[in-house]
């Protein structure tokens, strides 16, 4: 699990920064969760449907923006699916594409303001219902987001006329007050009206919005530290309970006070819907395109598995590796070998794949290449193996 923000980190070698980065949020309203609920029952009662529905439009936006094209042609993605402790997943994607957004065209795919509802009713009722974030602070002090008084997340944010890009972090939106044009809107919190106005927006894509109807977090990346957040989970692991048995009986034998493993348990905690996501089988994590990773070692230093029985085989026979074989494939005298001569072992992927057999096999599907008759490129990239400066 590890190895897998190296993965990612390989798109940004090859690619640089991602492009923009979403947080896609299931909405329990959906009516195609709605729609197969039995009377008297809600999303939190049927976990197995909100996964399947989540999953489907997962699925769907990322076809959406990755073959649709939506906000253009794209190089790369990757996404990571996390819950919350009520239960709802939500997936943050990473997405890169062939031509990088500019400064000036921030405002065209994403927008931090309220729509106008006499020009767009249905966009303005779906930010109003799923991008407004609290209200909290002095308005709401009981809001979930609040931390020593403060707001988590740094709401409300400030008024801006004009969208400012940042060179390393987020850029600072468009969020003009009404008297520059932005508009507000009444909402009650605790039975008391509150103006809520651009200050309370989250920044959202207007396309996005209106295709899913979902809370859709759309922001612009100017560093790759979204690489190292998208990734943070798959570190810091599940979260932990510890819990301690007792037996109620009075005439039960004395428990060795000096015995942790009797005294504790420790469960991993998760939720109902993650569960059943687990339990159907979904995955955690995708990416596109494949990454391979490539052995690295010192001669005759591979890795070898072996047994009592197989220890003198194993010696004189040692397994191959990725690094053997591309060594192998450079000394044949054939025009594919004259092609992997030019070749850096991580770009190696891109025109051969491994297989079963443990060799490199010129690919047959891809881009053709014009320096070698019937040789084809992918999209698949290299990464080595991180070498400690130890070794």
């Amino acid at each position: 699990m590890q190895e897998y923000i190296q993965d990612a980190l390989t798109f940004v070698r090859e690619y640089g920064r991602p492009c923009l980065f979403i947080t896609f949020t299931c909405n329990p309203k959906w009516p195609e969760i709605t729609s197969l609920l039995l009377p008297g029952q809600n999303s939190i009662h049927r976990h197995d449907i909100t996964a399947r529905v989540f999953r489907q439009k997962l699925k769907s936006l990322i076809s959406f923006i990755t073959k649709s094209h939506v906000f253009g042609p794209t190089r790369c993605w990757m996404y990571s699916v996390e819950w919350q402790k009520r239960g709802l997943p939500h997936a943050h994607i990473l997405v890169w594409f062939i031509d990088k957004i500019r400064p000036e065209e921030i405002d065209s795919i994403i927008s931090a303001e309220i729509p106008d509802p006499s020009t767009d009713q249905l966009l303005f009722d779906i930010v109003t219902t799923n991008m407004i974030h609290g209200p909290c602070g002095t308005l709401n002090s009981s809001s979930p987001c609040m931390a020593d008084g403060k707001c988590t997340k740094n709401f409300p944010k400030d008024m801006n006329n004009d969208t400012v890009t940042n060179v390393d972090g987020y850029p600072i939106y468009r969020r003009r007050n009404p008297e520059n044009g932005g508009q507000s809107f009444i909402k009650n919190i605790n039975n008391t009206d509150i103006d809520i106005d651009n200050r309370w927006v989250v920044p959202y894509s207007p396309l996005l919005s209106k295709t899913y109807n979902a809370h859709i977090n759309v922001e612009f990346c100017s560093s790759v530290k979204s690489i190292k957040y998208i990734c943070k989970y798959v570190h810091k692991g599940s979260d932990m309970a510890v819990f301690r048995v007792e037996n109620t009986n009075v005439n039960a034998p004395p428990v060795n006070k000096n015995d942790e493993i009797t005294l504790y348990q420790i469960g991993r905690y998760i939720s109902s819907n993650e569960a059943a996501w687990r339990i159907f089988g979904f995955p955690i994590h995708e990416r596109d395109p494949a990454v391979v990773q490539l052995a690295i070692h010192l001669e005759n230093g591979q890795r070898v598995f072996f047994t009592n029985e197989t220890a003198i085989d194993r010696a004189i026979n040692p397994p191959k590796t990725t690094l053997t074989a591309f060594l192998n494939c450079v000394i044949v005298r054939d025009d594919f070998g004259a092609f992997a001569r030019t070749l850096l072992y991580s770009q190696v992927p891109r025109y051969f794949t491994w297989t079963q057999t443990k060799t490199w096999m010129p690919r047959k599907q891809g881009s053709p290449v014009a320096a070698c008759l019937n040789l084809f490129k992918s999209n698949a990239l290299g990464r080595l193996f991180t070498v400690s400066p130890r070794h």
